[in-house]
């Protein structure tokens, strides 16, 4: 393949100002494992969701979750969440639709969501609090990520 074709290829028929939109918007729709730990330390207001089953919470979660499978938003949320709260959902990995799941049922809610892109994957991968029923879980630590010690 010439140079030109492959150019040609990664071209896009978009113009800026639509590939402004969608990135601003997908920005605003998105959020990621370091941006939430950074908002939990700092103690900003926001209830981040594990929207897995019960099986893959029981393994562990991230720490300061609450789980909520996205089958149960609709009825669940507005019991246990204010409307005026911002949520982060997340599921499994980068490879899981569930996190996209759960923020189309919030949304439908009219909660401010944000889906935390990666997932728990990345969640642990990055060294972040991971938690079960008996307390800190341990992961292996990744060299492919920026690890964070905590």
């Amino acid at each position: 393949m010439s140079t030109d074709t492959a150019l040609h290829t990664m071209a896009t028929t978009a113009t800026p100002e639509q590939l402004l939109a969608y990135f601003s918007a997908k920005r605003d729709a998105e959020t990621d494992a370091s941006d939430v730990y950074a908002a939990q330390k700092a103690g900003e207001p926001f209830v981040l969701v594990d929207v897995r089953g019960d099986e893959a919470w029981a393994q562990g979660r991230a720490a300061g979750a609450i789980h909520m499978h996205h089958g149960q938003i609709a009825a669940r949320a507005a019991a246990e969440i204010p409307l005026d709260t911002a949520v982060v959902v997340y599921c499994w990995s980068p490879g899981c639709n569930g996190g996209q799941r759960g923020a189309v049922e919030f949304a439908k809610l009219g909660y401010r969501v944000r889906e935390m892109i990666g997932g728990f994957e990345y969640w642990a991968r990055e060294g972040y609090p991971v938690v079960n029923d008996e307390g800190r879980v341990r992961f292996p630590e990744d060299p492919t990520v920026g690890l964070v010690k905590g």
